[in-house]
C-alpha cells in the first residue's frame, strides 16, 4: 500500500531530533492528534499483529483515488492477491480517516515524531482551534496532489505524513532561520549538527519533487508530500495569528488576558 510517506526520513541519512524554537502555547491539538493516530492504530488496525485486520482497516478506511474517481468501480485493488480491496462508489469520508491510519510501527512513529518536532511549533502561531482546520486541509491538499498524479489507482493509502508535510512546510516558511538539531547517518557514524530549518526541510522537498518525478519508490505517495507541502506554504499566512508569531519569536510568553484577547479562533 502506498502510505503517505514512510517514516519520512530524509534521504534515510537525516533525522530531525529536535528544533531550538520553544512554543508558547501547550501543543493540545498536536498532542491530540498523536492521541487519535496512536488510538486508530492499536484500536482499529489491531497495532499489526493480525495482517486481516490490518488490511481491512486499510480497505475500509484508506483512501483509494480509483474510488474517488469511479474509474474502477467492482475491481479489486490493483487485482494483487495481498490487497484484496472491493471497490465501490466515492467515499469522501477516507480523505480524512486516511490521514489517521498507518502501515506499521515504523511508520507510524516516524509521522508522530516529525508531527511533534515541528507540529508544536505551527499549532503555537496559529491557536488551537485554526491548528484543526489548517492540518485537516493540508491534508485534503496531500490528498488531491496524490489522487490527481494517480487517478486511476487501486492501492489504498494511509498515512498522516501528507498534512505533516503541509506543517512542515508553513515552518519553513515561518521559521526558515529556526535551527534543527539534526542526527547526520554516515554508513555506521552519526553526528549531531543544527542545520536551519529551511536548508533541512528545503532540502526535503527537493527530495519529494526528485522522487515524484521520476516515478521512484511506489510504496511512498511522494506526491502527497508535495501537495501537502505546498498547501502548508500556501496556508499558512491565512492561518497565522500575528500576536501569537511576534511573540513566539521575540521569546516572550502571553498572559492569561492576552490569550482570552485572541478568543478560540
Amino acid at each position: 500500500m502506498p502510505t503517505r510517506g514512510r517514516p519520512p526520513f530524509i534521504n534515510g541519512r537525516m533525522f530531525p531530533l529536535y528544533d531550538e524554537n520553544p512554543t508558547e502555547l501547550r501543543p493540545v491539538v498536536t498532542i491530540l492528534v498523536m492521541g487519535l493516530c496512536l488510538a486508530a492504530w492499536l484500536l482499529v488496525q489491531g497495532g499489526g499483529s493480525d495482517p486481516s485486520i490490518l488490511m481491512a482497516s486499510v480497505c475500509t478506511y484508506g483512501l483509494i483515488p480509483a474510488e474517488l474517481t469511479g474509474s474502477a468501480a467492482g475491481a479489486l485493488a490493483g487485482g494483487a492477491a495481498d490487497l484484496p480491496c472491493r471497490l465501490g462508489g466515492p467515499t469522501w469520508a477516507t480523505t480524512v480517516t486516511s490521514m489517521f491510519l498507518h502501515g506499521g510501527w515504523g511508520h507510524l512513529l516516524g509521522n508522530l515524531w516529525f508531527l511533534w518536532v515541528f507540529g508544536n511549533n505551527i499549532e503555537d502561531s496559529m491557536g488551537h482551534a485554526r491548528f484543526v482546520l489548517f492540518y485537516i486541509l493540508c491534508g485534503l491538499g496531500a490528498a488531491a496532489a496524490q489522487v490527481l498524479q494517480d487517478p486511476g489507482s487501486a492501492i489504498p493509502m494511509v498515512g498522516a505524513s501528507g498534512a505533516i508535510s503541509g506543517v512542515m512546510g508553513a515552518y519553513a516558511l515561518l521559521y526558515p532561520r529556526a535551527r534543527v538539531n539534526t542526527a547526520i547517518i554516515l554508513v555506521i557514524f552519526i553526528r549531531i549538527i543544527p542545520l536551519p530549518a529551511w536548508m533541512m526541510l528545503g532540502y526535503w522537498f527537493l527530495l519529494q519533487l526528485l522522487a515524484g518525478s521520476m516515478g521512484m519508490d511506489v510504496g511512498t505517495a511522494f506526491w502527497a508530500h508535495i501537495g501537502g507541502f505546498i498547501s502548508g506554504v500556501a496556508l499558512i499566512k491565512l492561518f497565522e495569528r500575528p500576536q501569537l508569531v511576534v511573540a513566539k519569536r521575540a521569546h516572550r510568553r502571553l498572559g492569561p488576558e492576552e490569550i482570552k484577547e485572541l478568543g478560540w479562533w
